[in-house]
């Protein structure tokens, strides 16, 4: 009766603050911070549980969010990568812990292979085995403002602003932000 059980595989979203910190409702900021997104140009990778989009329909006023290709993400840890000490991720750091490249982190995260891709500082590994994440990664990505500007971020994207779901026009606009 108790047949395996197969994992289920949630779409990963890049999720980036654009409001500031200034006014913001006590609510609206429990949930920034709940998703991590503490300063404005932050940006966290999340899987699209329906948890974490119930935390992006309350935030839709003050982030944009969509789907996050291996391409891009790869560029964002090779760019904006930071590890604990805010140091720069390396790739000599991620093959000390048995990945051969960014790529191929941001490969096995976007196709669910691995579940999250920081682990934090109470992680533990068996020996001789690869973690299924990069240890003692930071769990945000910050930012720079996008080359170019942006529309409005008091309006929603489906109407000309920035504000609220893209899909997968993200990419473009963190290209835009690296």
């Amino acid at each position: 009766m108790m047949e395996a059980m197969q994992k289920m595989v949630y779409p990963r979203y890049a999720v980036i603050r654009l409001r500031g910190i200034p006014t913001t409702p006590r609510d609206i900021a429990t949930t920034l911070h709940l998703l991590r997104l503490r300063r404005k140009f932050t940006m966290v990778v999340v899987p699209g549980t329906p948890s974490i989009m119930g935390m992006l329909e309350r935030v839709s006023d003050w982030v944009t969010w969509g789907e996050i290709d291996a391409d891009t993400l790869a560029e964002v840890l090779r760019r904006r990568g930071r590890i604990v000490g805010d140091k720069p991720l390396t790739l000599e750091y991620l093959q000390k812990w048995g990945w051969q490249s960014f790529e191929e982190v941001a490969l096995a995260y976007v196709t669910g292979e691995i579940d999250r891709l920081s682990c934090g500082k109470r992680a533990r590994f068996k020996d001789g085995q690869r973690p299924p994440c990069i240890p003692y990664l930071k769990p945000f990505f910050r930012l720079h403002p996008p080359r170019g500007g942006l529309n409005s971020v008091k309006l929603h994207f489906s109407v000309g602003g920035d504000l609220g779901y893209r899909g997968p026009l993200i990419n473009d606009l963190i290209r835009r932000m690296l």
